[in-house]
């Protein structure tokens, strides 16, 4: 060390890596400080004898950029990155500025950083350093000078830090920056973050993006900021895909009342699609079921019917599911559901109207019994739309089974001219229960489709006699006449046993008839019958029947038309015989011969005189044939 401070004239760099190399660092130090070689010097007390404090005192003493920018360096390494952004600065050293800019930002070294990139960036324009410039400015929350920095001339990529910014939750800085490079989307979400959820759903406005509308929207009801959230939504859900979202989200925090006043408002807008009409409905049905009704008469037409279906049926809304099926045309889902939820879902109106388009005849019968459980005295205006379509003979022997023929008599009367004969038969039946005869005799004179014989005998015995009096007449109209005249002669319905027998044409009745009469000394009706059968009596037996009971006053009108019509009789004989005389005097006239005869009149000989004929012979026989006894030949008899 005593030569190094007494002798001068040596190759210091020689002798000092010299030292170096032989572990002497104190005395390469002193050679190279001797020497001003201050770089090296520095770098012996960094490298060989790591002493930083030394080489920061050093450093001071000389104060060149050249051994600051060593020590930066070195201290940079230490992590020490305070004095070496210190030691930068004085170095006035720029180059490792994206070494110390990782550095600083791991250690937090913000502060430092805007003093260190402040400087480099007078020296360097560089991109890189003006974004961490202003990223640095962001996290010493120096808004202010950020502003103005990105206010003037730059080259740094603000996008890049405001996205930086806003991943960390420095959301005022982002604000900033999102709104210098007009990015309204990030501007938005950052926004919302802040609480500013007017300026938010502005920003949101001019970036016109679906996932800026939800993300703004949600933040919105997160916040129960629900006008401004409706006003987000009104941009969704005209989107069909993004709607189902909305909507979870709002029903996931309970708040149906805001969500169903959204798609109220969205109902008139120029976009508005199936699925908004849709999902209204399905939460009517779920939160107000008040509203469900009108708003599906409105709109049926622009619902997705299947899916609301399912809701009204998920929430016992039968009247609104009716509703559905009778619009989708499920005629007999909506009838089934009207059956079995007749309190809530059935109307009269409607129930006839949608019956008539079932496809199910057996809903029919179904509702025939519906209508007996609950409304029984409407069943006979069902049963008028139910008739095109019904099978009457089923229906009669339904209402016979279930004991309740009399509630549908109207309809047995409107159906008869169908000439049913279950129909005939039970509605006679009915007429027979009521005991009423007149009816029962239109019935059977309208409608002839029933087993009259087996109505003849029911009635025979009947208690009233004017029922057992249309036992006759159904007697009568099957050709029973003595059964028919028999009924009358035991009711003594004298007119009606006088009619049968006269239209029985039969005179062993008319005569029984008579003789009857006579047995109860009934000469009045005797005299009735002598007028009423007066062509089937035999004059000879009434005359010895007159004689025998001495009633010939009663017969004697008889007789005397009997004698009228004999001599009538007998003299349009005589009249007859005159006339048929004459006509053979008048047609007796001479043959005239000579005269050409036609042939066909004439016959085969017409033509030869009288006498050149052979004795014996008659014109129209051939010559040479023997004549027959009397003079007489029958033609061709020789052949």
């Amino acid at each position: 060390m005593e030569y190094i401070t007494r002798l001068d004239n040596y190759d210091a760099p020689d002798i000092a890596n010299i030292a170096i190399g032989s572990e002497l660092y104190e005395e390469a130090f002193a050679i190279f400080k001797k020497f001003d070689v201050n770089t090296s010097a520095i770098q012996v007390l960094i490298n060989n004898i790591s002493n930083l404090d030394r080489a920061y005192e050093f450093a001071e003493r000389c104060n060149e950029p050249g051994v600051w920018s060593q020590l930066a360096q070195a201290q940079l390494q230490q992590g020490m990155v305070k004095e070496a952004i210190d030691s930068y600065i004085k170095a006035d050293d720029p180059s490792q500025y994206m070494e110390v800019v990782d550095v600083a930002n791991k250690n937090g070294n913000f502060e430092d950083l805007v003093r260190y990139l402040q400087m480099a960036r007078k020296k360097s324009r560089e991109a890189y350093v003006e974004t961490e410039l202003i990223f640095a400015y962001a996290q010493t929350n120096r808004l202010a000078e950020l502003e103005e920095f990105i206010s003037g001339p730059n080259t740094a990529n603000i996008q890049q830090v405001g996205d930086r910014c806003y991943d960390a939750q420095m959301y005022e800085a982002a604000k900033l920056l999102y709104n210098n490079v007009s990015n309204f989307g990030r501007l938005a979400s950052t926004l919302v973050h802040l609480g500013e959820y007017q300026a938010a759903v502005d920003s949101a406005r001019k970036a016109n993006s679906t996932r800026t509308w939800k993300e703004v929207c949600f933040s919105c009801v997160d916040g129960e900021e629900f006008r401004l959230a409706q006003m987000c939504g009104l941009h969704i859900v005209v989107h069909a895909d993004e709607l189902e979202d909305l909507i979870n989200y709002y029903q996931d925090r309970g708040y149906f009342e805001e969500l169903i006043q959204l798609l109220e408002a969205a109902l008139g807008l120029e976009r508005a699609h199936m699925g908004m009409f849709t999902e209204l409905a399905i939460l009517y049905s779920k939160y107000k079921p008040q509203k469900m009704r009108e708003h599906l008469e409105l709109f049926w037409s622009r619902v997705n019917i299947p899916k609301v279906l399912r809701a009204a049926e998920q929430a016992h809304l039968w009247a609104e599911l009716v509703f559905l099926y009778d619009k989708y045309e499920e005629y007999d889902n909506a009838i089934v559901t009207m059956m079995a939820h007749p309190t809530d879902s059935w109307k009269e109106g409607m129930f006839k109207d949608i019956i008539t388009k079932v496809a199910n005849i057996e809903l029919y019968y179904k509702a025939l019994q519906f209508y007996l459980d609950y409304k029984p005295m409407l069943l006979n205006d069902l049963l008028t739309v139910l008739t095109p379509r019904m099978d009457h003979t089923r229906a009669v022997t339904f209402f016979q089974k279930v004991g309740h023929l009399p509630l549908v008599k109207p309809y047995l009367r409107s159906v008869q001219t169908h000439n049913n004969k279950a129909l005939n038969e039970a509605l006679n039946n009915l007429l027979i229960d009521e005991e009423d005869y007149q009816g029962l005799r239109a019935s059977i004179d309208a409608f002839d489709n029933f087993d009259n014989i087996a109505l003849a005998q029911r009635l025979e015995k009947h208690e009233l006699i004017e029922f057992r009096r249309i036992s006759a007449y159904l007697f009568k109209g099957n050709n029973r006449w003595k059964q028919a005249v028999e009924l009358c002669k035991r009711d003594k319905l004298f007119k009606d046993a006088l009619e049968y027998a006269a239209e029985s044409r039969d005179t062993e009745t008319a005569e029984e008839l008579i003789a009857w009469f006579l047995e109860q000394k009934n000469y009045e009706c005797f005299a009735g019958t002598l007028y009423t059968c007066y062509d089937l009596l035999r004059p000879d037996v009434i005359l010895e029947l007159s004689w025998r009971h001495n009633i010939l006053d009663f017969a004697m009108p008889f007789f005397v038309n009997v004698m009228r019509e004999y001599i009538s009789k007998v003299d349009k004989l005589i009249e007859s015989e005159e006339q048929r005389k004459e006509e053979e005097t008048t047609t007796q006239q001479p043959i005239v011969y000579g005269e050409p005869q036609l042939m066909i009149t004439s016959g085969p000989q017409m033509g030869v005189p009288p006498q050149q004929m052979p004795p014996g012979m008659v014109p129209g026989m051939m010559p040479g044939a023997a004549p027959m006894p009397g003079g007489y030949q029958a033609p061709y008899a020789s052949m």
